[in-house]
Formats: C-alpha cells, structure tokens, sequence
C-alpha cells in the first residue's frame, strides 16, 4: 500500500501545484495588466493636463515647420519629460513629430501608422506597449488628440518604460515562487499525512483480508470510524463472522461425516466419473490393505491385487446403475465380502460415479452356518433318544417281550433316553437363554470356600463310582462378586467333565489363587485339572463349540449332551471373564477360568 499512498501524495501535489501555478499566472497577469491599466491612466490624464495648460504655438499650414518651432516643443517636450519621467512626443495630425523629448524629430519617421496614432485616431485614445530600439526596451504608448485651432492640431503621445512594471513582476514571481515553494512543502507534509490516514485503514483492511482468504476467519478490521472506510471495515468484520460461522458449520459436519465414515462398520469406496478413487474410509482401508492417502485421486485399477474387486468397481462406472455381488477376499486369510455399488447423480442429473459399499459377511455366513449346523445337530440328537424310545416302546406294545427281565431292561432303556433327552432339551433351552441374556445376572458376595464345598458334596459319588481322587485348594479368606447359580453351573459342568473323562483310580483338582491384571485390577484364576485322556491339539479350538466332542462314543455312553462346555464359555463370558484349555493326550487336560474379583462394566483380561 506504500506505493500507492506515495502515488496519492503525488497527484494531491500534482494537483495543488497546477492550481498553484495557474493562480501564480493568473495573478502575475491582473498585475502586470493592472499596472499597465494604471499607468496607461495616468499618462492619459497627463496628456489631458498637458492639453489644458501647455502653451501652444502654432505650427503652420504649409511645409516643414519651422526650425524655431521643432525646437521650442522639442524643449518643452524636454522638461515636460524631466517632470513626468517619461518621453513627450508631439505629432502633428498627418504623422509628423515636432517635437521629442528623446530625440531629434527631424530624424524621426512619420508616425502616423504607428498603433497608438491609429487608435487615437479612431477611439480618442490609442495605447501600444513594444520594444524600443532606441531605449533597448518594452515602452507603454499612450497617443490622444489635441485640438487648439489654429495654433494645434495633432497629438500628444507619451511614453513610459515598463521596466518597473516588468521588475514588479519579477518581484512578485519571486515571492509567489518562494510562497509556492513553501506551500508545495506544507502540501507534501499534509499531503502525505492526508493519503496516510487515508491508506493506513486500507493497508489493515487488506492485510486483514489476506488472512482471511489464507483461512484464518478469525482476523477482524476492528475499525472504529464514522466515514465510508468505517464501514468497509464493519461490513469485511461482518462477512468474516459470516464464513467464520458458516465455516464453523462445515466443519463440524465434516467431523462428524469423518467421524460416521471412520467408524463404520462396513467399507465405503467412491470412484468418481473419471476412474478415480475419490474416497476411502478406515473399515475399507483395513479391509483391503490399502492407504487412503496414497490411493485417492488414482485409478480404481490399481487395486492390482484384489482383481476380482477392481472388476467389479470397473463395470459398476460402466452400466452407471445399482450393482450387488459378494467376493472372497484373501488378505490372508479368505473374507467373504458384500459388495453394493450405487452410481451418484447431481440434481441436473449429471453422473458424478459410484459408491460402493463393502460389508464383511464373513461371519454372518458363518453364523448361518453354525445354525444350520446347529439345527442338524439338535435333530439328529434328538432324534436318536426318540428313536430308542420308539423301537423299544413298540417292541413291548407288540408283546414281542415275555420275559420281565427284559421286558424291565427294555424300560430301563427308555427311562434313560427319555432322560437324556429330557437332559439335551433342558441343555437347549438353558443355552437359548444364556445367548439371548433373558436371564440377567445376579452378583453377590461368595465365599468361595464354602460354595466349592457343596459342589464337593454334589460330585463325591461319581468321584467314588470311579475311585477318583478329588482335591480341592480354595484359601479360607477368599471372597468373590459373582451370580451363584451360574457360578456352579460352570464348575459342575468342569469338574463333572473332568470325573466323566478321567479313567478309574484318577485325580480331578481345584486350585484357586489371586492374581492382578495389566490395569491393575485384581482376579481370580481357577483351575481344574484331571489326568483323563486328554484331548488332541487339532480339537482343542472348537472345544466349546456347541455339540462338539472329541469321542462321541464316549460323550454318549457318559450321558453327555454336547452343550456343557458352550454353556460353560458363555457363563464366564457374562461374568466378564476368559475360560481356556491346555491339554495332552493320554496326560490330562486343564481347563482355566479367569474371573474379575469384583464386577463392572468393563475389565482388563
């Protein structure tokens, strides 16, 4: 802004010194013209005194006039001279001079074209201002008419030099000039101040408009005048508020649009018209390896290794219409993924590309399976007690059966299936309850001691049917925050497995200890070992899959259902804690729960 304040200081001095200038001029001139003006009148009054008491002689008709009478007014012409400062030239009424009081007129030339003669004779009054060769300098004529009769007739003209007009002039250029000089230095100081209070708000407004055009909305002018400025100022305050709100306003809702984007639980790819990959979001990015930053703004083809996906995104642009398909990923491991692909239309109908919406269905075909197998599972369990009971039923129906001994082992048989499969849908619905949390828990203080000791009293006489070994290491002192029906629900089911898979003359054992968490909470670590035959490691991670068993015979023959051990992992699980299995085969198996002292919302494992 400098630059132009130093240009507005110029055309103010630009613009003070023409009419400074033209003032000086002007003035100069009604000077000079006023003094001539006044010097032409009293040269006229002068002549008109001169015409009233000047003794004229008369000059004669005829000829050149006489020597005696060129110099008398030759003389008089002289002393007039002497009196009026200035030159006296008599003329006759037909040019010729008679007397001068500079110079001889025997040697003058006739004057009767001379400027002043003529307009004397027209006007009554002639004036003429040139430069004299004799005197070497500007003279003032002033010419009138004088008529005495007889004695004269012709004109008087007096002359005056114009060189102290001309050195009042020069005078008064001088002090106009020294006047100008220090007015032009007055002007340039109020000048430069004048154009500085003018540039000064600007340069603020402008520097307070650059940072608001580099995005910093929260500059303000603040100016506090009454004039137009003042309101440039408010109305760019006004306008900054504005874009600060509205900016304000875009903001949060890209936060918050950032934020539904990062935590979707679907992927989201938008490929614009042009092939480009215009968005990412962070479920998609995980899900196919990529970096978003580095990805957006290339073409969707360079998803290289996932070709069959690249395809897919690649048709979608090409038919601009709704498209639906699932894909398996391998990004290692095999993911089986729900692609739909919505094109993207402007209200003027102008296509901008596709959105594609990705969604890991892995576990939902998993679940769909697991319940398909479920189902298998729970017909073909149930329908082997069924079919037990039904054969040997109609068998005694039938009276196929005489002998009471059989005909008692045939419904001792049907008693113990009925029950097993009163067992297996008690089991059913047990589980259905568990996984659908229709029974919250209650949580009250166990000790813990006690509570194994009735376990102990439930399980002594399968243990001793099995000459099996039970022992128990629960501290006295320790107390725990848990629901005391699932919490045995869970150990029954343990321990009674551990008895049922431990052959005769073994050893089933509890050990219960405290320990603390990474976070520093403190919990309980169970541990129930035997040395049955433990299970192989290809089993051990759908141990507590829901009808699983590693001997069906053997799970058979012991009256086991095939649902303990899911049931066992969702109890724990709703008491906020982890159960796992350590085993080896022929050695025994250990299976370990770890539960928080105390219950919460959320604990550290």
């Amino acid at each position: 802004m400098k630059p132009f304040r130093i240009r507005l200081t110029l055309i103010i001095m630009l613009l003070l010194a023409v009419l400074g200038l033209a003032a000086a001029f002007t003035m100069a001139h009604i000077y000079k013209s006023s003094h001539e003006q006044t010097l032409e009148d009293n040269m006229l009054r002068e002549i008109r005194l001169l015409e009233t008491t000047f003794d004229f002689q008369a000059v004669g008709t005829e000829g050149q006039p006489a020597n005696s009478i060129l110099d008398y007014y030759t003389q008089q012409a002289q002393q007039i001279g002497k009196l009026t400062d200035s030159r006296v030239t008599f003329i006759e009424l037909d040019g010729t001079v008679i007397g001068d009081s500079e110079t001889d007129p025997r040697g003058m030339n006739n004057h009767s074209t001379r400027e002043e003669i003529v307009a004397a004779k027209q006007d009554g009054v002639g004036s003429a201002i040139r430069y004299s060769s004799t005197l070497k300098e500007n003279m003032l004529y002033v010419a009138a008419p004088v008529n005495k009769g007889d004695t004269f007739n012709g004109y008087i003209r007096l002359s005056m030099s114009l060189t102290a007009v001309e050195d009042g002039v020069r005078s008064a250029w001088t002090i106009m000039g020294i006047s100008l000089l220090v007015l032009f230095i007055v002007a340039a100081l109020v000048s430069y101040y004048v154009a500085a209070s003018l540039t000064r708000p600007l340069e603020h407004i402008t520097r307070v408009a650059n940072r608001i055009s580099r995005l910093d909305y929260g500059a303000r002018v603040k100016l506090e005048r009454q004039d137009e400025i003042g309101e440039l100022g408010k109305a760019i305050d006004n306008m900054a508020d504005s874009l600060e709100m509205q900016l304000k306003v875009i903001r949060d809702n890209e936060d918050l649009l950032q934020s539904v984007l990062a935590n979707m639980t679907g992927g989201m790819v938008m490929v614009d018209d042009g092939g480009k990959i215009a968005l990412v979001n962070r479920f998609a990015e995980e899900m196919l390896s990529i970096n978003s930053r580095r990805m957006i703004g290339r073409p969707y083809h360079e998803l290289k290794q996932h070709y069959e996906l690249s395809r897919l995104l690649g048709e979608g642009l090409r038919r601009k219409e709704r498209i639906h398909d699932e894909q398996t990923l391998y990004n290692p491991e095999p993911r089986l993924i729900e692609i739909d692909g919505v094109p993207m239309f402007e209200d003027d109908d102008a296509y901008r590309g596709m959105l594609f919406l990705i969604q890991d269905v892995s576990n939902i075909r998993r679940l769909e399976r697991m319940r398909s197998e479920f189902v298998a599972n729970v017909s073909h369990e149930l329908k082997t007690p069924i079919a037990a009971v039904k054969g040997f039923a109609e068998t005694l129906l039938s009276g196929g059966v005489n002998d009471e001994q059989t005909a008692r082992s045939f419904l001792q048989i049907i008693y113990d299936e009925s029950e097993r499969l009163n067992r297996l849908i008690g089991d059913i619905l047990e589980l259905s309850k568990i996984e659908s949390k229709r029974s919250p828990l209650e949580f009250s203080p166990i000790h813990l001691q006690s509570f194994f000791e009735t376990i102990r009293e439930m399980l002594n006489s399968s243990a001793a049917k099995k000459k099996i070994t039970m022992e128990m290491n629960v501290p006295e002192e320790l107390f725990m925050e848990a629901d005391e029906d699932r919490l045995r629900q869970i150990f029954v089911n343990l321990i009674s497995n551990a008895i049922n898979y431990t052959q005769d003359g073994g050893m089933v054992k509890l050990a219960v200890h405290e320990t603390m968490s990474e976070r520093g909470e403190e919990r309980i670590v169970f541990d129930v070992t035997d040395t049955g035959m433990g299970i192989p490691r290809k089993d051990l991670p759908r141990i507590f899959e829901r009808f699983y068993r590693v001997d069906k015979a053997r799970s058979r023959s012991s009256g086991g259902t095939g649902l303990g051990l899911s049931i066992v992992k969702h109890l724990v699980e709703l008491h906020h804690g982890i159960v796992t299995v350590e085993s080896e085969v022929h050695i025994g198996s250990t299976f370990t729960v770890n539960l928080p002292l105390l219950q919460g919302d959320e604990y550290d494992l």
